[in-house]
């Protein structure tokens, strides 16, 4: 569901890197000759504060099983009680940051980004020196210890977003899938995920069902000048969504953020972005939940039927992706190929069938872009050539891709389905109690088929009543197939102006989220 329109704006940023090499002796039984790790720093500045990213890359040949960080500032800059991925805390002019539950680990050749704001007057200098678990490296094996100070952590911080935007639901709606070989709240990493027939499997060949959320904020906090996300990102945040036993979380981004176009504020574009969806989806899979990363805004100009904006930016719902989606799965199948825990959600909701003079023509534009789609003014990229463009990066994600009507068609599905070397692609099917296909007579006729022959995954269900009713019949005719589903959306907006699941980040739910809360519950 595309929704948020806010008007707070802040001010310009300038980014700033330093980069520093360090060799650390973990806790555990690795031997210093094996252990050796780096640290790249980075800042998003905007004259009276700061948003600094750390990240802790393991170059050693042993994983490093926990760790804390410390390093030290010249000036009077001073934490501002937020941070994600990792409890940050300062005292004096020094500064810890302490492993969170689900990232304790970093695997050798492996990293962890962890984010916190910070104030300051005056300058600005960087850290050049940093040591973990009071070792000061250089990237190889240390000789001799020299610690670093080391205060005590506080408790974890909530994340660098500001202002809490007024929400817009609208029809065209965005979900989360979630994953699990049972459907309880994760422990541990999460599952690699393929495909097999029509199922969700496991490295071991198990099956997977996804029951999951979708966190949204990641699209339009940054395009709107806010920062990253909407609501906190830290352990607490992940163990509250894990404490309804969801086992996935799907992840919307914004095109223009992940490229870093001219029109996104600096200090939220580009590698400052993509450093905080990577330090995001590390956590999540981290902590035992399936991401599944989408691309939710992107760019284009579009003034046709049902238009969302008239705006060439990525600042809402297209009826397909443009050019600049080669470019953006490019990079981000790139960022994540390393990793079959994560699954790519190639578009939010297309709806070409409204943009073109017929469903039939809708859906070769769907499946072939360009010429295909006569009704969209600017160049469009067909799911064939994103199928493609992914795995020309080598990446063997599963790959989700939803139909026509804002993903709520999957009529034609099948017959257009691309083609894909690896073999790992599945359905992506939203509904809403206000979509066409939301019966379970529809349901029987258009996506039994689908489900017959390959993994479908309902990334998004809601309902605008503020209640449940609708939703329980969706969770009880895809449990009785045993599909995958996740609820839109795990923010504290209000319910009864779009599917808001929770008043609460500490998982209290709206009385539309007690539905889903309490049917996971029940089936975990």
């Amino acid at each position: 569901m595309s929704l948020r329109s806010t008007a707070l704006a802040l001010g310009s940023a300038l980014v700033a890197t330093a980069a520093a090499g360090l060799a650390v002796i973990s806790p555990g039984t690795a031997s210093a000759a094996t252990t050796a790790c780096t640290v790249d720093y980075t800042v998003n500045d905007w004259g009276s504060g700061f948003t600094a990213n750390v990240k802790i890359n393991n170059v050693g040949t042993a994983a490093l099983n926990g760790w804390s960080l410390t390093y030290s500032y010249a000036g009077n800059q001073t934490l501002s009680g937020t941070g994600w991925n990792g409890v940050w805390s300062q005292s004096g002019k020094n500064v810890t940051v302490v492993n969170p539950s689900y990232a304790a680990t970093i695997a050798a050749g492996g990293s962890v980004t962890a984010g916190a704001n910070f104030a300051y007057s005056g300058t600005n200098t960087a850290p050049t020196a940093f040591a973990v678990n009071g070792l000061a490296c250089n990237g190889a094996s240390p000789t001799s210890a020299s610690p670093s100070p080391s205060p005590s952590p506080s408790a974890s911080a909530s994340p660098s977003a500001s202002a809490s935007p007024s929400s817009s639901a609208s029809p065209s709606a965005s979900a989360s899938p979630s994953t699990s070989a049972s459907p309880t709240g994760g422990t541990g990493t999460a599952p690699s995920l393929h495909v097999s027939g029509n199922k969700l499997v496991d490295a071991s060949g198990a099956t997977v069902t996804l029951h999951g959320v979708n966190r949204s904020g990641t699209e339009f906090m940054c395009v709107q000048g806010y920062g990253f996300f909407d609501g906190p990102v830290d352990t607490a945040a992940i163990n509250a969504i894990k404490s309804w036993h969801v086992n996935a979380v799907r992840v919307p981004l914004n095109e223009d953020c992940w490229l870093g176009t001219s029109n996104v504020n600096a200090a939220y574009g580009g590698a400052n972005y993509r450093t905080a969806i990577k330090g995001w989806v590390d956590a999540l899979r981290g902590a035992g939940l399936t991401p599944i990363v989408e691309m939710h805004w992107s760019r284009g100009q579009y003034t046709g039927n049902s238009s969302g904006c008239s705006d060439v930016n990525a600042t809402c719902q297209k009826p397909m992706p443009g050019a600049n989606a080669v470019p953006f799965w490019t990079s981000v199948a790139d960022t994540f190929k390393g990793s079959t825990q994560i699954v790519f959600d190639l578009f939010n909701e297309p709806y070409p069938d409204r943009s073109e003079s017929s469903t039939a023509q809708g859906w070769l534009c769907w499946r072939d872009g360009g010429s295909a789609c006569p009704g969209i003014s600017y160049p469009v990229s067909g799911f064939q050539t994103l199928v493609n463009t992914v795995r020309a990066t080598g990446a063997q994600n599963v790959i989700l891709l939803g139909g026509l009507a804002y993903s709520n068609d999957l009529g034609q599905w099948l017959t257009h389905k691309p083609t894909d070397s690896t073999g790992n692609l599945a359905a992506a099917w939203h509904v809403y109690n206000f979509n066409t296909c939301s019966t379970a007579s529809c349901w029987d006729s258009t996506l039994s088929p689908v489900a017959a022959q390959v993994p479908l995954v309902a990334g998004e269900i809601g309902e605008n009543t503020c209640s449940h009713g609708f939703i329980d019949q969706v969770m009880s005719w895809f449990d009785a197939k045993k599909l995958s589903y996740l609820g839109w959306t795990w923010n504290t907006w209000d319910c009864g102006s779009g599917p808001s699941l929770i008043s609460n980040y500490d998982g209290t739910p709206t009385n539309f989220g007690v539905g889903l809360r309490d049917h996971f519950l029940a089936i975990g």
